[in-house]
């Protein structure tokens, strides 16, 4: 059964208005967010990547960079976040030959009072922007694409990961629960 909880917006008081969530007392924990993303360019732009060929300088450094300032940014970009001491921000970026393109994946950890999920879900989409941008006069049919939270781990709600089955379907697990969550990707 739901409770009151589940069925109302935190970011909205009780007129309606977005306001910032309070979050000074709740306890530090330590907080993980993993955030991915695909970004799917030609083959040839792909390999010019690889080469270290595209003109503008190192993809890979630079989305790098960009990704982790990203998730430092997060609170500038995003109007509610909360300014927050990241402990750590890794962005690693795995080039695809099959389909072809770039996937990005994010960890974002601190101790602190709230989680780092949306730092995570920055520090892909500034990567991925970068690596756009840093290839669009080769490539004007780059997509990016497929970003999602992976995983959460820490805080009262629990650890939550996020699975892609086979029949196209998100599974959600909470650890704290022996529950699966299944929601259809439209």
């Amino acid at each position: 059964m739901k409770s009151d909880k589940d069925t109302y917006l935190t970011h909205l008081d009780t007129h309606g208005q977005a306001h910032m969530v309070d979050v000074g007392q709740k306890p530090s924990t330590r907080r993980e967010a993993v955030a991915k993303a695909f970004v799917s360019m030609k083959i040839e732009t792909l390999n010019l990547i690889l080469k270290g060929s595209v003109k503008k300088g190192d993809v890979f450094a630079v989305a790098r960079i960009a990704g982790i300032m990203g998730a430092k940014k997060t609170p500038e970009l995003v109007p509610l976040c909360h300014p927050l001491p990241l402990n750590k921000v890794e962005v690693n970026l795995n080039p695809d030959e099959d389909k072809p393109g770039i996937e990005i994946t994010a960890t974002v950890q601190a101790e602190t009072n709230t989680g780092v999920e949306m730092e995570a879900l920055t520090a892909v989409v500034c990567a991925s922007l970068t690596i756009y941008d840093m290839c669009k006069s080769t490539d004007r049919a780059i997509n990016i694409g497929a970003v999602r939270l992976v995983r959460k781990k820490g805080g009262s709600s629990g650890d939550l990961y996020l699975f892609i089955s086979i029949d196209n379907h998100s599974i959600f697990k909470r650890s704290d629960e022996n529950l699966y969550y299944e929601l259809p990707i439209s």
